[in-house]
């Protein structure tokens, strides 16, 4: 109560700020010929030894591999590269990144960054100094009016245009000279990438070449030329804008240093068995399986359109429709899961078509979001009374496994958000199965055609045998039972939530919010 009269203190203190007129940057698009690049020829010899598509995917299921493929990419990169997300944290990881898109420009190579806002107020200073330098050029997407702060203060302050700074750009994207690209569920972050000590995210990624990085790019071009997107010049205070760009590149350099960690310990090979991106483009080739994708993005001005909760929007309607076409097995893997009417009768629909069910989430002491937690611990009951199977992930499990990496003493938290359909169809991307994702956030998802890749991933959670996770059931009584193996391989049964020292409070704060607004 305490923090939150401050806060209220704080905000009749400072007034309500609004943003001035906006000014159109100028209108730039993806360099289309780098066929003749070092990546470009590298893409087209991986393509060549992958037939049977007009695209190649490889996934990246380890948040070590995921980062240095991020950065392998950047080093190679001549021409461009486009970069989009939603949250970049002024970290270790987030210094490497910035560090890596600043030596592209310095090389030459044309670096366009677009940085949902909403997590941005830390980060202006590391923005505006890698703005200084020649080649970057940096823009936010759906500015709150007050400036600098951490995320809820400049909420605050931005009480008065709650309904358009709620709404956010969730995507997630990375394009090196519009030859590779890599999507998924990662933001730019330690906990991304198995560098917290705290808490560390279990998430997945792929990497395309081929058809499906000149759709992604198209989709960055609109995002970055959209009337939602502003110049980081102009959300800058005048007497920044005179500091000169000498001062702010070394500023910048400065901070790097600041925040610079020892080297990440990427492992020669992951899970899968598979190199790192940056040892096979050293060889010049990636291996790649072959298939199709069909790339779906919100538009850009879903943030200004009326809220409607019967109608996904186009990202949502995609993963929803693969979902729907399932007939033998659908496996859902999401860490906030809010399936709504909807979801249920579409899980209905499924079972009386004899389609298998299968949803994989966070357990309450994975999840990062509660209060998401609470609501959809609501609709278990009904899902497995339909004959879901439904599991949560366990994080004590998790750490005994090493299925998902070696997490150490950090908290395992479920980020992926994976859809795949009949051993054949994959969705992936930044599209939670929620109304924050249907409604409000815009998001970027990618459908792909690729029987070998979805059994790979998938082959993720049967080579754990799901020994990382909860199976919950329905008692004789009709309660929730939560099924865990046990180190002896024999299974325990257990009749109260797990983690819940925390159920009552999270009760009580249900009651302010509604499921609509998580």
């Amino acid at each position: 109560m305490r923090r939150w009269l401050t806060a209220l203190f704080v905000l009749l203190l400072a007034g309500c700020t609004t943003l001035p007129p906006r000014i159109a940057p100028p209108a730039s698009s993806a360099i289309a010929d780098t066929g003749d690049t070092p990546l470009g020829r590298i893409a087209a010899a991986s393509l060549a030894e992958a037939p049977g598509g007009n695209s190649g995917f490889m996934l990246l299921p380890s948040g070590e591999m995921a980062f240095d493929a991020r950065l392998a990419l950047a080093e190679a990169a001549t021409r461009s590269i486009d970069a989009q997300y939603y949250h970049i944290h002024d970290d270790t990881a987030g210094a490497a990144f910035l560090a890596s898109l600043r030596d592209a420009a310095v090389r030459g190579v044309r670096v366009r960054l677009l940085v949902d806002d909403y997590h941005a107020g830390d980060l202006y200073p590391m923005l505006r100094g890698l703005a200084a330098f020649p080649n970057a050029e940096v823009r936010l997407f759906n500015p709150l009016p007050e400036r600098y702060g951490t995320p809820i203060r400049r909420m605050l302050l931005s009480l008065h245009e709650f309904t358009r700074v709620n709404r956010r750009m969730h995507n997630k994207l990375f394009v090196a000279d519009n030859q590779f690209a890599v999507y998924g569920g990662r933001n730019i972050a330690d906990e991304y990438f198995t560098r917290h000590g705290e808490a560390n995210f279990i998430d997945l990624d792929v990497l395309s070449a081929g058809a499906a990085v000149r759709e992604l790019s198209a989709s960055f071009d609109r995002y970055w030329n959209s009337e939602q997107v502003w110049a980081l010049e102009q959300r800058l205070h005048a007497l920044e804008r005179a500091v000169k760009p000498a001062e702010r590149r070394a500023e910048f350099d400065v901070r790097l240093k600041e925040l610079a960690g020892p080297p990440p310990n990427v492992p020669p090979r992951d899970y899968l068995g598979q190199s790192t991106v940056r040892a096979q483009i050293a060889e010049g080739r990636l291996k790649l399986l072959a298939g199709s994708a069909r790339v779906h993005d919100d538009p850009p001005d879903k943030v200004l359109q009326p809220v409607d909760p019967n109608k996904a929007s186009p990202a949502m309607r995609a993963k929803l429709d693969v979902i729907g076409a399932a007939r033998e097995e659908v496996v859902v893997v999401n860490p906030y899961f809010l399936p709504g009417p909807v979801g249920l009768r579409m899980m209905g629909e499924a079972q009386k078509r004899g389609t298998r069910v299968l949803i994989v989430t966070n357990s309450l002491g994975s999840t990062d979001e509660p209060l998401v937690y609470r609501a959809y611990s609501r609709y278990r009951p009904d899902m497995l009374r339909l004959g879901v199977q439904l599991y949560e992930f366990a994080p004590d499990l998790v750490r005994r496994s090493n299925t998902f990496g070696v997490f150490g003493k950090s908290t395992p938290r479920l980020h992926a958000k994976v859809v795949g359909v009949d051993r054949r169809w994959m969705v992936v991307g930044s599209v939670n199965l929620d109304l924050r994702s249907a409604t409000l956030n815009t998001e970027l998802g990618v459908t792909i055609d690729c029987a070998a890749l979805t059994q790979q991933a998938l082959g993720l959670l049967r080579a754990d045998a799901f020994g990382s996770m909860y199976r919950l059931q329905l008692g004789e009584d009709g309660a929730i039972e939560w099924h865990v193996r046990g180190e002896n391989g024999k299974t325990e049964v257990r009749r109260e939530e797990p983690h819940a020292s925390t159920w009552f409070s999270l009760w009580l704060q249900s009651l302010l919010v509604s499921e609509d607004a998580l």
